[in-house]
């Protein structure tokens, strides 16, 4: 079994990293040759973790990367493959021009997969002439170590097209959890209000950045507290799945917080940028920011 994945960043070569080294031939597939060299310059170095924690030998390590070939055309990136999943920034018009083209490329019985965060899959198979084998692979981050993927049947999905990719996910050692097509799916559903109302929080001045995260750590038990988990998401991430929520929904809870939109609007990103609610600048330890916010 042959798969593409579209986009190197970081979902692309977390994706590309487990079906390589779980034996499948990996076509990578970015329009940037910068991105598709740092994309496999990060798969090396998680692989050299890995082998410093001994959980993969050397020759484990020169496997998977010999399982992954790189292309900046998707037309010969996709030639004669049995799967693709996307990867691209999570944008709705990039994603639908990204889903015509596969379309049209494709062999006919390639199934087309999405790893999109909040976006309808019913709505992007709607511009392929194969909504039956379009469907939604929504990995966690970071794609090697969360065990989880939200397997998201479209409205036209089949049951063998949903019933291929459940048992591909098991023999990449997954746990896929079915769901249906609405604004979220699961995961985004439950887990962005929670984001949006600990920004809420912030901007309302009832805490700070590391005492809102301390609350949610110790009382909760979550092992990374809301804010930092949404500056190593993205800020503009978070920001784009709410605009969905609210958008499908049209239900003032999915709101985002005017704090999330000025942060987005200042580029502070989170993590990939620097600086979101904490500070990441010269590989330093994070520092809270939360004082510019006030």
């Amino acid at each position: 079994m042959v798969i593409a994945v579209i986009g190197a960043g970081t979902m692309g070569n977390g994706i590309a990293h487990v079906f390589a080294q779980h034996s499948y031939k990996v076509n990578l597939v970015d329009i940037s040759e910068d991105a598709l060299k740092n994309g496999v310059a990060t798969i090396t170095k998680n692989l050299d973790r890995m082998i410093v924690k001994g959980k993969i030998s050397e020759s484990d390590k020169q496997a998977t990367l010999e399982n992954i070939a790189k292309y900046t055309s998707i037309e010969k990136g996709v030639r004669n493959v049995d799967l693709v999943v996307e990867a691209a920034t999570e944008n709705l018009t990039l994603k639908l021009k990204i889903f015509k083209e596969l379309d049209t490329f494709c062999d006919t019985n390639t199934i087309l997969a999405s790893n999109t965060s909040s976006i309808s899959i019913t709505q992007i198979a709607a511009v392929t002439n194969r909504a039956d084998k379009v469907i939604g692979m929504h990995f966690m981050n970071p794609v090697p170590i969360m065990q989880l993927v939200e397997i998201i049947r479209g409205y036209n999905t089949s049951d063998n097209t949903t019933k291929t990719i459940m048992q591909l996910s098991k023999k990449l050692g997954k746990t896929p959890t079915e769901v249906n097509d609405y604004p979220g799916f699961v995961a985004n559903r439950i887990l962005m209000p929670m984001i949006n109302e600990a920004i809420e929080t912030l901007y309302n001045g009832v805490a700070g950045v590391l005492e809102i995260d301390t609350v949610m750590k110790l009382g909760m038990a979550h092992p990374m507290g809301p804010l930092q988990l949404a500056d190593f998401i993205g800020i503009d991430v978070c920001l784009s799945i709410l605009n969905v929520m609210y958008d499908g929904f049209k239900n003032p809870k999915y709101a985002p917080c005017p704090l999330l939109v000025n942060m987005v609007r200042a580029n502070k990103l989170g993590v990939k940028s620097g600086e979101g609610f904490y500070d990441y600048s010269n590989s330093k330890k994070a520092e809270t920011v939360s004082s510019q916010f006030n």
